[in-house]
C-alpha cells in the first residue's frame, strides 16, 4: 500500500473519541473536497510504498488496540482488504475511514463514513487544480451502492463536515435517504483546521446537534495539536 504516515496519537472524532490509536494514513484521494486538512493525501498525495508484512510488523510494535485505517481514501487501495483482516487476526480493533464512494470487503470493527455533500466543492480551494476537479469530484463524491454495501458490512458511524449554518439541511436531506440508520449514528463535526475555527464552530454547532437529534463530535487532535502533521 501507499502510506503518507503511520504514528501513534488519540482518536480525535466521533464514537471513539480519545481513544489511543495507531493511525495508518494511505495517499491518494478520489475526490478534492476544498476543505482537506491532509492536502497530502490528496491535493498534493505523497508517500511510500509499504509491504502489508512490514505496516503490520510497525503496527504491532506499537501494541495499541485500536487502529485506524484513513487516508486520503483508504479503500482505493487492493491491499486494504488484506491488511485489516491481518489486523483482524491480531486482535486489533480497526476503524476504517472512508468518504464511502468505494467499496472494498474489507473488515472492520468499525466503518467510519464521511460522506462528502455539496458543501465540499472544489472551487473553494485556492489552486490552479480546482476548477478541472470540479466535475469529477461532485459525479464521484455521491455513491449509494457502496454505501449500502458499507453499512451492510458491520458496525458503522457516519461524520460529516459542517462549515456554515445552511450546511445543516444538506446533511438532514442526505439521511432522510437512509431511514435505516438511526440518529445516534450520525455524528457532525465542525470544519477546521485551527484551534480557533474549532472553537468558533463548536459554539453553535453543538447546539445544532442536539436541536436536530444527531450527536456532536469536536476534532480532539486540532484541539491538542492545531493541524500538525503525524499528531
Amino acid at each position: 500500500m501507499r502510506i503518507a504516515e503511520l504514528y501513534p496519537s488519540i482518536q480525535g472524532e466521533g464514537q471513539f473519541a480519545g481513544t489511543p490509536s495507531v493511525f495508518v494514513r494511505t495517499t491518494g484521494c478520489n475526490l478534492r473536497c476544498w476543505f482537506c486538512d491532509t492536502p497530502f493525501t490528496s491535493w498534493q498525495p505523497e508517500g511510500r510504498q509499504a509491504a502489508i508484512t512490514d505496516l503490520l510488523h510497525e503496527v504491532l510494535a506499537l501494541s495499541i488496540e485500536h487502529v485506524v485505517l484513513t487516508g486520503g481514501e483508504p479503500l482505493l487501495q487492493p491491499d486494504s482488504v488484506s491488511f485489516c483482516e491481518e489486523l483482524i487476526s491480531a486482535g486489533k480493533f480497526v476503524t476504517i475511514e472512508t468518504a464511502g464512494t468505494i467499496f472494498r470487503p474489507a473488515r472492520a470493527s468499525l466503518m467510519s463514513i464521511s460522506p462528502k455533500l455539496a458543501n465540499s466543492s472544489p472551487l473553494r480551494h485556492h489552486s490552479a487544480d480546482a476548477a478541472r476537479w470540479v466535475e469529477r469530484h461532485d459525479q464521484t463524491r455521491t455513491n449509494r451502492e457502496a454505501i449500502a454495501r458499507l453499512i451492510e458490512s458491520g458496525p458503522y458511524q457516519f461524520k460529516f463536515v459542517v462549515d456554515e449554518p445552511s450546511d445543516l439541511s444538506g446533511v438532514c436531506d442526505y439521511m432522510a435517504d437512509w431511514p435505516q440508520v438511526t440518529s445516534d449514528r450520525v455524528w457532525l463535526m465542525p470544519q477546521a483546521r485551527t484551534r480557533e475555527e474549532l472553537a468558533v464552530r463548536s459554539n453553535w454547532l453543538e447546539a445544532e446537534a442536539l436541536r436536530l437529534g444527531f450527536r456532536f463530535s469536536s476534532r480532539w487532535q486540532i484541539a491538542q495539536y492545531g493541524n500538525e502533521r503525524g499528531r
